[in-house]
């Protein structure tokens, strides 16, 4: 017996949510789909986030595989958005059907002739509506010589209601773990969702701490225009930002300009493999400040300088606050000492400093800067330049 519309949304409220997991739903779906004989070739199913840095994220099947992908903010400004179906049914709140036989380059937007280019013959889009009121975009594709039916399109529409139940609360998750990601990092993010850290909760683990701090600050605040210092203050933390991202750290918090990194080490990451990737994360946020004095010269605009410090310890890792509102930092000397040092960058005009239990973890990696007073430590400590 042929799979029928009511068969596959029973799957989709049912066994489908239970999954849990964007892509099983969406490949499940879409091979019902297929029994149920619909000539389906590609689904392309997005869903809004609630997310100050990706305003979607989706799931695109095909016969051979299935893969997500995110949506920025920005992207939704470019010219891969704009004319698309997904932007038809937004703006036009309702379906599209469209042939992809025939195309005009000149008129016809430039994914209708991707889609055409790999064989589509015929498109049909609509909109998932939320528990929330957010309408989600989605794309279904054939190759068929005769296109989609009228009784492909009507079944595609009776299982729409299922595939948003199915999807909502997969998203909703998605969305509060992306936004925690934003704030608090992917390592805490994790901990906090999975309820592993909670109020007055708290793990001791060893870390590298990463503290960095544009320098000048407070004068800039004071004499430049509040817009000037906002793209100034964005360029400087998309550089170290995304340095430390990009070699497997967390950035946990913003604390004016400051931002305090750390790189966890645990049974799968070592100290001298950690210590190297913060390193190696401070040496691309470096590069990445003098990509952007170069073009902040262009302009007739003041250079960056900012100065960072290392240190590698034990470190108290978990939310503080209130009952109403919470924090997740860490605590301990360890990151005492890394703001400190972080402080002598100017006055021993370094860049980067860092202390000799880092240096240790990386021989040949730094040169000594000798012996040197910190604010709230008893004793002197060595420190250490990364070597250009």
């Amino acid at each position: 017996m042929m799979t029928s519309a009511d068969d596959i949304t029973n799957w989709l409220i049912s066994e489908g949510r239970e999954l849990g997991d964007g892509v099983a739903i969406v490949e499940g779906y879409s091979a019902r789909l297929v029994e149920a004989g619909v000539p389906l070739s590609r689904a392309n199913i997005a869903q809004r986030f609630a997310n100050p840095l990706l305003v979607a994220w989706g799931v695109i099947w095909t016969p051979e595989e299935t893969s997500q992908y995110d949506v920025t903010h920005q992207m939704l400004e470019t010219s891969s958005y704009v004319g698309s179906p997904f932007e038809y049914v937004h703006t036009n709140l309702k379906p599209l059907h469209k042939s992809l036989v025939g195309l005009d380059p000149d008129l016809d937007h430039s994914s209708y002739l991707e889609l055409a280019e790999a064989g589509g013959t015929d498109l049909y889009a609509m909109l998932l509506t939320y528990g929330d009121g957010s309408q989600n975009g989605c794309t279904f594709v054939t190759d068929s010589s005769n296109g989609f039916q009228g009784e492909h399109i009507a079944l595609i529409q009776r299982t729409g209601v299922g595939l948003a139940c199915a999807l909502e609360p997969v998203t909703m998750r998605k969305s509060t773990e992306s936004l925690l990601r934003t704030y608090i990092g992917d390592g805490p993010a994790r901990a906090v969702c999975n309820g592993t850290i909670q109020r007055g909760e708290s793990s001791v683990v060893e870390a590298v701490v990463v503290f960095t701090d544009l320098r000048g600050f407070t004068t800039k605040s004071e004499t430049w225009k509040e817009e000037d210092l906002i793209e100034a203050l964005n360029g400087y933390f998309d550089a170290v930002v995304q340095a430390v991202i990009d070699n497997g750290g967390d950035v946990l918090k913003f604390m004016g300009d400051g931002i305090l990194s750390i790189f966890t080490i645990d049974e799968n990451k070592s100290r001298e493999a950690q210590c190297r990737r913060a390193i190696d994360a401070v040496r691309a946020s470096v590069s990445s400040l003098e990509g952007l004095n170069k073009d902040r010269r262009k302009e007739g605009l003041e250079a960056l300088a900012m100065g960072t410090g290392i240190n590698v310890g034990s470190v108290t890792y978990g939310n503080i606050g209130s009952p109403g509102r919470l924090d997740f930092t860490v605590l301990g000397p360890a990151v005492n000492i890394a703001s400190r040092v972080q402080d002598l960058c100017k006055s021993l005009d370094e860049t980067a400093l860092a202390t000799e239990p880092v240096a240790l973890s990386l021989p040949g990696t730094f040169e000594d800067r000798g012996h040197h007073s910190l604010r709230g430590v008893s004793e002197p400590i060595k420190l250490f330049a990364i070597r250009s």
